[in-house]
Formats: C-alpha cells, sequence, structure tokens
C-alpha cells in the first residue's frame, strides 16, 4: 500500500475525513477538481491554463453523467465523436487538447501517492482509470493543425486593411459622431502589430516605456525598439522577454507611434496609467477589443472571413524573409525557440519564389537551358 504523503492535491489535504456527507459522490468529485488544482499550481501553472482545463473535466462528466471512477475509455470516444459530429465540428487541434488534459486528471487520479484510487475504492467500490490511450486519441503528427484557410496576407492586403481601419476614423469624424479617437487607437495597435510581429496579448499589455532607443538606428528616436514582456509563456514558466528591432522596411511605425504618443493618447487624460493603448476609461484595451477591431477592418476590406489577427504576425514573418533577413534574426524577433516553428508561420509568395531561382540560375548559367 502507497505511503500517505503531503503531496499538493492529495485526497487528505482536499476531502475532510471527519465529515459524514449525505451524498459522497459529488464532494469526493469537488475534491479531486480541488486537488488537480493545487497539484498543477505547484508547477507554477497559471490560472489561464488550470481553469479551463478543470471546466473541460466538468463538461466531460456531465457529458457522461459518470463521476471519474466511473469512466470507461468508451466514454472518451463517445465525447470524441459529439464533438466532430456537429454542425460546426470541433477542429483536430481543439480535440487533441481535450484529450490532453483528460489524460492529465486521469494520470493525477490513478497516481497511488496522492491516495484517490484507495479513497474511491473505500466509498464507491470503484477505482478511476486511465482512459485516454494512444489507440483512442488524436495524436500530434504535424507541425500545424490549423484551419488550412488561416495564411500571411499579401502585402496589398494588409494595406488594403489599413486602409479600411483609417477610413473607419474619418467616417466617424465626418458624421460628428463618437468613436474617432477610439478608431484612430484601433488602427494604430493593428498597424504596431504587424510592424513588429506581435501576438495579441503582447500588444495589449505595451506601456509606453517599453519602447526604447537602438543606438544603430538613431534616426527611429525612440521608437529603435520595443521589449516585449509578455510574451508566450511555457510549461508554468513566467511570460518570456524579448526585444523587437524595428526595420528599415517597417519604419512607417515611427511616424504612427510618434502621433499617437504625442497627440492622440493625451486626448484619452491617461494621466499616469502608464498602458501604450488607452481606454476611454483610462484603463488599458482587451485582447477582445483588438480581435474585434480587426474583424471590423478586414469585413470593411473585403479581406478573407478566415483571416484573424494573427494573420498580422505571420505575414510578419514571411514579408521579413521575403526582404531578404535570415531566418534566425526573424525567428528572434518574434520569439520562436525553435526554427521549425517560424517555418510554419511561413508562405513566401511565388513571385520571390521565382525571384530566388533566377539569381541561382544566374549564378550558374550552365543550368540555362536554349528554348527549341
Amino acid at each position: 500500500m502507497a505511503r500517505q504523503v503531503d503531496l499538493p492535491g492529495a485526497v487528505h489535504l482536499v476531502l475532510d475525513s471527519s465529515v459524514r456527507y449525505l451524498d459522497p459522490a459529488p464532494a469526493v468529485f469537488e475534491a479531486m477538481l480541488e486537488g488537480w488544482r493545487r497539484q498543477q499550481k505547484s508547477r507554477f501553472l497559471s490560472q489561464d491554463t488550470i481553469e479551463p482545463r478543470v471546466r473541460l473535466v466538468r463538461r466531460f462528466a456531465e457529458f457522461t453523467n459518470q463521476y471519474p471512477w466511473q469512466w470507461l475509455p468508451g466514454e472518451l470516444e463517445a465525447f470524441t465523436t459529439d464533438l466532430v459530429s456537429r454542425e460546426r465540428p470541433a477542429a483536430q487541434s481543439t480535440i487533441r487538447s481535450y484529450h490532453g488534459a483528460l489524460r492529465m486528471f486521469c494520470e493525477f487520479l490513478t497516481d497511488a501517492r496522492y491516495g484517490w484510487i484507495a479513497e474511491c475504492d473505500n466509498r464507491f467500490g470503484q477505482t478511476p482509470i486511465q482512459i485516454a490511450h494512444e489507440w483512442n486519441t488524436v495524436t500530434h503528427v504535424v507541425d500545424y493543425e490549423g484551419r488550412p484557410g488561416r495564411r500571411a496576407l499579401t502585402y496589398d492586403e494588409v494595406q488594403a486593411l489599413f486602409d479600411a481601419a483609417d477610413a473607419r476614423v474619418e467616417t466617424i469624424r465626418a458624421r460628428g459622431r463618437k468613436g474617432a479617437l477610439a478608431a484612430w487607437r484601433e488602427a494604430a495597435t493593428l498597424k504596431t502589430i504587424y510592424a513588429f510581429g506581435l501576438r495579441r496579448r503582447e500588444a495589449a499589455c505595451l506601456d509606453v516605456a517599453d519602447f526604447r532607443r537602438n543606438p544603430r538606428a538613431a534616426q527611429y528616436g525612440l521608437f529603435g525598439s520595443v521589449q516585449v514582456r509578455y510574451g508566450k509563456a511555457s510549461r508554468g514558466s513566467p511570460p518570456k522577454r524579448r526585444t523587437v528591432l524595428t526595420v528599415p522596411e517597417m519604419d512607417w511605425i515611427v511616424d504612427v507611434l510618434t502621433e499617437w504618443c504625442e497627440q492622440i493618447r493625451p486626448m484619452f487624460n491617461p494621466g499616469a496609467h502608464p498602458a501604450l493603448w488607452v481606454t476611454e476609461r483610462r484603463s488599458r484595451i482587451s485582447v477582445r477589443s483588438i480581435n474585434d477591431a480587426f474583424c471590423d477592418a478586414r469585413e470593411a476590406a473585403g479581406l478573407p472571413p478566415e483571416a484573424d489577427v494573427h494573420a498580422l504576425r505571420h505575414s510578419y514573418v514571411t514579408h521579413l524573409l521575403e526582404f531578404g533577413y535570415p531566418a534566425l534574426m526573424v525567428q528572434q524577433q518574434v520569439g520562436h525557440a525553435w526554427g521549425s516553428t517560424t517555418a510554419i508561420y511561413t508562405s513566401v509568395s511565388d513571385e520571390f519564389r521565382n525571384r530566388l531561382l533566377e539569381q541561382s540560375l544566374q549564378g550558374h548559367p550552365e543550368l540555362w537551358t536554349e528554348t527549341p
């Protein structure tokens, strides 16, 4: 028999053995969820990671109408079938993440050190088992599992998007309605995301002080680089930091940010608030507001509905490579740990590939063939 230890999430730390429950099953289930929360917190995982997992377990329990000690692999297969049989089927990557979360929950329950096996056997005569196996879960066999319709935007599409965002400012001002300043902020935010290859949260969390001079590019003044302090975290680590340099091909962003910081932002009366993008209520903009701004501009520009804010980051990667920047520099600019991730983001144009081909052939004239 396994020795009782004070591991975060152990049954004796979350379930009061002195209480006699009239209906013990719901109480044990809630204790399991609380124990799993504690176990994940001990790994320094964030609430944004933990709570969706807990909600998924609740959702799965409601679907099966069973408690974890009653689950069998067949329940997971039925759940998966339901997800893919709907009018809008869940994406493969979504299902794979669900399978992973349920696998981790079952691993927690079936680890004898936490005591849940013995507790369930004593109370219910049944014990939890692992229900997620290789033969009934989605495996990760390709690098990219997103929708095929998602891609980088072309130069003309990026310009059309920004033109639509700018036109919205003028339209609101011409009608004498409120909201012109907010529309100006939204247009500047979308341009900044593209010009530095940012994620949505990274853009929303920017402060004015995050922009720095670059001694090697003094002509850009205060906007020679930006320090991204809320990069995507991984496996319980704190947010990753990186410095993104302003590149010459994107130097138009200097005028955009200068105008925003010196003329437009003060109209919001931000006071001592450090945020770069402030709202009328003197608060920081939300990720959702960035999504809404992009969708409005996308619709006005007539761009494909599959495009989302992240397409601007994909476009940044693609366009830097087409400008001729080394792949390693692009990787560092966007904060990817692996070059293979950057490669997934890349969708260079046929014109660019043909240009490279011509350059290669010019360097090897013996490869040219005469046309009959």
